[in-house]
């Protein structure tokens, strides 16, 4: 009896550790060149650009990435992959063309904003407003 439950203890053990080695890492999002240099053609220092841009964030992005860009939205948890941290350096020493890539176009849970947001304008100035997030 005891060999017994030695050889299912450690089965489950082998089995519970085998769970983490099924994780893979998160790809790296590569962003085409052409996007990489994109220059934002909108005022990041204008006051009514921010507001827009934080009312935007707020009805798009903000249920995933949180009111502060952390990433703990409310609906955060439902989320599979790294929703990241936009106050961080990582985050933040992206160009605002390889922002606006990934907010256009999306991957895995995020979304493509292409269709829901047509207006390119929109989507740059979200960007400006994620550039307050580091502050």
């Amino acid at each position: 009896m005891k060999t017994f439950l030695s050889v299912l203890l450690t089965g489950v053990l082998l089995l519970g550790l085998n769970a983490f080695t099924f994780q893979k890492a998160p790809e790296e999002w590569v962003v085409p060149e052409k996007y990489q240099k994109m220059q934002n053609p909108t005022d990041a220092d204008d006051d009514d650009n921010l507001e827009i841009g934080e009312e935007l964030y707020m009805k798009h992005c903000k249920s995933c990435h949180g009111k502060e860009g952390l990433g703990d939205g409310p609906k955060a948890n439902e989320q599979e992959g790294e929703l990241g941290d936009f106050s961080s350096e990582d985050f933040q020493g992206q160009s605002d063309g390889a922002l606006f890539y990934k907010t256009t176009f999306g991957r895995d849970d995020m979304p493509n904003y292409e269709k829901k947001m047509p207006d390119d304008e929109d989507r740059w100035l979200i960007i400006n407003y994620m550039r307050e997030l580091s502050e």
